[in-house]
């Protein structure tokens, strides 16, 4: 009777915590056995009560002394309120009494990982792959231990093992992403997807993978295809209706990736990113009332989202709105102070407001920020030539090639100056070195300087460039 009366304490978990609590009110000592305690234990850790279920532990380890599932349970716990160096203790002791238990090292993996004892985190992972029979999870902290230590090479290796264990484990499968992407090998991601799909033909996150592998390799249709098989197999997977989206823009499809934006607000929450990137295609496609809209819901939504607030300057310039524009550019570069592109649309806006000294300062700003922006070394140095400041536009002109040497827009740029100016040989030396780098672009001399059209030398310089 006794017996038969143990074993339905163990069936039913309730039972078995009603029970147990009944006896911490009577302050009794009620016999369970060891499936009892671990039911009791479970129902306190699923509570989120771990200082209940370590008094569990206690009472259990009292009646089965000899159990390492109960100092394991405690082990597990004392990480949990950080009692580091009790929870080695307890799996030590666990390890005495059974020392073929998996779960023993893959604890003590965890803390050494924690600790950054990547060595001994290792050791005691690979200890535990020996025991456990599911394998998949401990591989792959393996390859966490790994990438902690910057070896992608390993990681890779044993993420692979991880699938092959469990061609379902969709961390691995991110992970991998995540690794290839640091290594900056994205043809073998893809060839990895491929091999991995011709085996797992419905794994939506690795078709959702391979489309981001084809993204970054800038093959926009394959990666666009690679989501559909993504969407189609799990319809309401938000992230790859949204990278599809991006693909898109990326092919100058606006119209159809605000279809596809707006196909994410039936599967979650419409968030700003989301209606920023909606806004950047109506702006693309000149749309600039409703990209507005679609930039004031996102800015609504999070009022830090520099792009969203730039974004309804743009709409604002683009209508010749300059003084209402500067005021939103602003707004972005207070979030974001070291973005060239606002600062080249602020020195944009001032030029054409007729603030020439902003418009310098901030064009300053931009080639100190991005030195490889020709276009803006362009605007900087003409806005001092049309002040007639030759010195100084030949200045910022010669900064701008000795940043950009393989720029003939700048060469073509320095010849006009120097014409401008009177330095004719070193115009025509100048002249040369445009010609070298593209002849074909030599208008830009005659869109500055028209009258040069009519002088003998440079157009035969020019024209021994042009066979």
């Amino acid at each position: 009777m006794e017996e038969d009366f143990e074993f339905g304490y163990s069936e039913d978990p309730k039972f078995s915590v009603e029970r147990y609590e009944e006896m911490i009110r009577n302050h009794d000592q009620y016999f369970f056995d060891a499936q009892a305690f671990e039911n009791i234990i479970d129902y306190y850790i699923e509570k989120n009560d771990p200082a209940k279920a370590l008094q569990v532990v206690e009472y259990a380890r009292n009646q089965h002394p000899f159990a390492a599932i109960f100092l394991i349970k405690q082990a597990q716990l004392l990480v949990v309120t950080n009692r580091m160096s009790e929870a080695f203790a307890a799996l030590d002791k666990a390890e005495m009494l059974e020392a073929s238990e998996a779960d023993i090292y893959i604890i003590r993996g965890n803390l050494f990982e924690n600790m950054e004892r990547f060595d001994e985190a290792l050791e005691n992972y690979e200890k535990a792959l020996g025991m456990a029979e599911e394998k998949d999870d401990i591989l792959l902290h393996i390859a966490y231990v790994y990438q902690n230590m910057g070896d992608y090479e390993n990681a890779i290796a044993y993420l692979k093992r991880c699938l092959e264990y469990n061609m379902e484990n969709q961390d691995a499968l991110y992970e991998l992403a995540f690794c290839y992407d640091v290594m900056d090998n994205q043809q073998e991601s893809v060839q990895f997807y491929q091999q991995y799909i011709d085996n797992e033909p419905y794994s939506y996150a690795a078709w959702y993978n391979l489309g981001n592998a084809y993204t970054k390799l800038g093959l926009f249709e394959k990666a666009i295809d690679a989501y559909d098989y993504a969407i189609l197999i799990k319809d309401s997977f938000a992230s790859a209706y949204f990278n599809k989206g991006n693909a898109l823009v990326n092919l100058e499809k606006y119209a159809e990736a605000i279809e596809v934006y707006r196909q994410t607000f039936e599967y979650e929450q419409p968030n700003a990113d989301t209606y920023c990137a909606i806004g950047e295609c109506y702006e693309k496609l000149e749309q600039m009332d409703d990209a507005r809209a679609f930039y004031k819901k996102a800015v609504k939504l999070d009022s830090k989202l520099a792009d969203a607030w730039f974004g309804i300057g743009v709409t604002l310039d683009f209508e010749e709105r300059y003084f209402e524009a500067l005021h939103f550019y602003r707004k972005a570069l207070d979030l974001d102070a070291t973005n060239a592109d606002y600062w080249f649309a602020i020195a944009d806006a001032e030029y054409k407001l007729g603030h020439l000294q902003q418009a310098e300062s901030a064009y300053e700003k931009v080639v100190e920020l991005n030195p490889l922006d020709v276009d803006a070394w362009l605007d900087y140095s003409s806005i001092m030539y049309e002040q007639e400041r030759l010195v100084d536009a030949i200045e910022v002109i010669s900064q701008a090639i000795k940043n950009n040497p393989d720029s003939a827009e700048l060469y073509y740029r320095m010849v006009a100056y120097l014409f401008a100016k009177g330095d004719y040989n070193d115009a025509l030396a100048h002249l040369e070195m445009a010609l070298t780098a593209d002849p074909e672009k030599h208008y830009i001399l005659f869109d500055y300087l028209p009258q040069l059209q009519k002088n003998k030398i440079i157009i035969d310089i020019i024209s021994r460039y042009m066979h």
